[in-house]
C-alpha cells in the first residue's frame, strides 16, 4: 500500500503545482498591469507598489488552492482511470476508498492549513493593504484617486476630477455641502495639483483658473462668484489621516476578534449577523480543498478522462456552482432567511453529500 500511496500522491502533486502556477499567473496578471500603471503614470515608488501586490496574494491564494486541488484530482485520477490502472488496483482487491485515501488525508491537511490562512494571514494582509493605501494617499494623493468618479475621502468636500496626469489634475469640481436646506458651495477649476504634507497629515490643493462660491459677509447663507487665477485649499483626510488609528473591518479581523466584537455589539443590542457570517465563511471556505477531493475523486473515476482541457472545464463548472451557492447562501444569511451556521456550510454539505453518494455507487459497482 505504501507504493500505491506514493504513486497516487506523485501523480497528484505534479498537476497541483502546475495548476497553482498557471492560476497564479492568470489571477495576478491584472495586478501586474495595475502595478505598472501606478509606477509609470502615478509616480508611486516601486517598494510601496510591490508591498501592495504582495499583500493581495493571500486573498488570491484562497481561490487558487481549492481550484488547483480539484483540477489535480480530476487530472491525476482521470489519467489512472483512462489507462485502466484503477481497474487493475480494484482487481487486486484494493477498494476505491483505499485508493483515494492518501488524497483525502492530504485534502484534510490542506483544509486545516487553509483555515489558518483564512483566519490569520488574510485578515492581517487585508488590514495592512488598507493602511498602505492610506499612506500612499497621504504621500501621493493623486495616486489614490481615480478620474471620472466622485471622491468622498476628504472631510467636508466631494471632488470630481475629469482627468489626472501624474500630479496634474484637469477640470476639477469641488462640492461642499452646507447642510439641510442650504445651497452647496461649488468650486470649479481648469487645472490643479496636490501638495502633500505627510508630517502634518494634511493635503494642500492648488487650483488654477477657476471660480469659487464665497459666502456673502452680510448674508452667509448666500454666495457670490469669485474668479481666481490661483486658489489654495486645505483638505483633511479625517479619521483616515493616521493609518495607525484605522479601525478594522470584519474582513480584517480574526475569528477570536470577531467573537469579541460580537459580544460587545450584543451588549449594545446590535444585530451581529454580518460578523457571524464572516466567521463561518472563513472556516467553511477553509474546508473547500477537502470537499473538492471528496467530489473530484469519484467523479474522475466515473468519467475516465485524461484530457487536461476537459478536466479544467469540469473543474471550473464545479467551482462556479460552489461559489454561486456560497454567494446565494451568504445573501440569505445576511438578510435573515437562514442561520449563518446553516447557510455558509450549505455549499460544503451539498457537494460533500454528492461526493459521498458517488463514492458509494463506485464501491458497489
Amino acid at each position: 500500500m505504501r507504493i500505491i500511496r506514493n504513486y497516487i500522491l506523485s501523480e497528484f502533486i505534479g498537476p497541483l503545482v502546475l495548476s497553482m502556477l498557471l492560476l497564479s499567473f492568470v489571477f495576478t496578471v491584472g495586478h501586474l498591469v495595475q502595478i505598472a500603471y501606478l509606477v509609470i503614470n502615478k509616480g508611486v515608488d516601486t517598494f510601496t507598489v510591490m508591498k501592495l501586490f504582495l499583500l493581495r496574494i493571500p486573498a488570491i491564494f484562497t481561490y487558487i488552492l481549492p481550484i488547483s486541488v480539484l483540477v489535480a484530482v480530476l487530472i491525476s485520477l482521470g489519467r489512472l482511470s483512462y489507462d485502466n490502472e484503477i481497474i487493475a488496483m480494484r482487481a487486486s482487491g484494493i477498494a476505491p476508498i483505499r485508493i483515494v485515501a492518501p488524497l483525502l488525508v492530504l485534502g484534510i491537511i490542506l483544509s486545516m492549513a487553509m483555515t489558518i490562512i483564512n483566519d490569520r494571514l488574510i485578515p492581517y494582509a487585508h488590514f495592512q493593504w488598507r493602511k498602505t493605501l492610506i499612506e500612499v494617499g497621504i504621500r501621493n494623493p493623486a495616486a489614490a484617486l481615480e478620474p471620472g468618479v466622485f471622491i468622498t475621502s476628504f472631510e467636508r468636500y466631494i471632488l470630481f476630477i475629469y482627468a489626472i496626469d501624474g500630479e496634474r489634475l484637469y477640470n476639477i469640481r469641488i462640492y461642499e455641502p452646507q447642510g439641510e436646506n442650504k445651497p452647496t458651495r461649488v468650486i470649479v477649476a481648469r487645472q490643479g495639483e496636490f501638495l502633500a504634507l505627510p508630517e502634518q497629515k494634511i493635503i494642500k490643493l492648488k487650483l488654477i483658473d477657476g471660480t469659487a462660491d464665497e459666502p456673502d459677509p452680510e448674508h452667509p447663507s448666500n454666495f457670490y462668484k469669485l474668479n481666481f487665477k490661483t486658489y489654495f485649499m486645505t483638505l483633511q483626510l479625517g479619521q483616515l489621516s493616521d493609518p495607525n488609528k484605522l479601525e478594522k473591518k470584519p474582513k480584517d479581523m480574526t475569528v477570536s476578534e470577531l467573537k469579541k466584537e460580537i459580544i460587545k455589539l450584543k451588549q449594545a443590542e446590535v444585530d451581529t449577523t454580518p460578523l457571524l457570517v464572516e466567521i463561518h465563511k472563513k472556516i467553511a471556505l477553509g474546508f473547500a480543498p477537502f470537499i473538492f477531493v471528496l467530489l473530484g475523486a469519484p467523479l474522475s473515476m466515473i468519467t475516465r478522462r485524461r484530457e487536461k482541457s476537459l478536466n479544467f472545464g469540469i473543474a471550473f463548472i464545479i467551482i462556479g456552482i460552489y461559489y454561486l451557492l456560497l454567494l446565494g447562501a451568504e445573501a440569505l444569511a445576511i438578510q435573515g432567511y437562514l442561520q449563518p451556521l446553516i447557510a455558509l456550510w450549505l455549499p460544503n454539505l451539498v457537494l460533500g453529500f454528492l461526493g459521498s453518494y458517488l463514492f458509494v455507487r463506485l464501491c458497489v459497482s
